[in-house]
């Protein structure tokens, strides 16, 4: 059974394809079979990300470890059993199309509720979410008081995550590892830093999350994504000296991987 990561957030910006990318390419590199879905079906930033990757290393004679991207099949609606929605057949069928010769299956939500996001939550082996260090972010997961400090219950996308898992649990299935990813972070230790890091502490010892730490603001990132490259392909095109800025941020992701805790991997890339 392929080990299924799903990269999700209600909320659009938070760098849930960068770190779909990333995270499927740094497997690929180190030998795994690799799938790709995106569940945005409308921009479909990651399926975009893919693309640009084939066509930049095919018009370049390069060869280098890749995610392997499907689009949703097409179901014909005749087929449907009684009652069944058409965006939950198309999604199981992708992923068992997908398995036999996966190790791993990341599927990219959109940066809003769906029908197809809420169904892959309840897939989710690894659960990923990316937030950027602003309680506007946080507001999805939890309502906090004037002052940042005093949780006042969870929001929409904490309950969407707690009914996943308790059709999870129904089903028979391991819990959900759920890993809130602070992307975004300031260098400094400004107040709104040290807020939020205390309101995510206390947040996930009451719904069950584990934090760690994501990308800072980078322009590398916006550079790459046309070319479908990632932090991990520099030196193969060509860089032969990072700079500080590059060095730091392969080492974000190293850091990111090591902490999401795969079965069978480790961040040896």
């Amino acid at each position: 059974m392929a080990h299924i990561i799903v990269v999700g957030n209600e909320k659009g910006g938070a760098g849930k394809s960068t770190v779909s990318m990333h995270v499927a390419t740094a497997l690929a590199r180190m030998g795994h079979q690799v799938s790709a879905l995106d569940l945005d079906l409308r921009q479909k930033t990651f399926g975009r990300y893919t693309q640009n990757r084939k066509a930049y290393l095919e018009k370049n004679g390069l060869d280098l470890p890749s995610p392997r991207y499907h689009d949703l099949p097409e179901i014909d609606p005749a087929k449907l059993r009684p009652g069944e929605n058409v965006y939950d057949r198309r999604l199981s069928a992708a992923v068992a199309a997908l398995e036999p010769d996966s190790d791993f299956i990341i599927i990219d939500c959109p940066g809003s509720h769906t029908r197809l996001s809420q169904v892959a939550h309840s897939l989710a082996d690894t659960l990923i979410t990316p937030l950027n260090d602003s309680f506007v972010d946080f507001d999805l997961l939890a309502h906090v008081d004037t002052d940042g400090q005093k949780i006042q219950g969870p929001s929409v996308y904490s309950e969407m995550v707690w009914n996943a898992r308790q059709l999870r649990a129904q089903a028979g299935l391991k819990p959900i590892d759920w890993i809130v990813v602070r992307n975004r972070l300031g260098a400094q230790q400004m107040v709104n830093k040290e807020k939020m890091g205390a309101a995510l502490d206390n947040l996930a010892k009451r719904i069950g999350f584990r934090t760690a730490p994501g990308f800072n603001e980078r322009v590398i990132f916006r550079e790459l994504f046309p070319r479908g490259l990632t932090l991990l392909d520099l030196k193969d095109i060509g860089v032969k000296q990072l700079n500080i800025s590059n060095v730091a941020a392969r080492q974000e992701l190293r850091d990111l991987v090591k902490a999401l805790n795969l079965p069978g991997v480790t961040a040896d890339f």
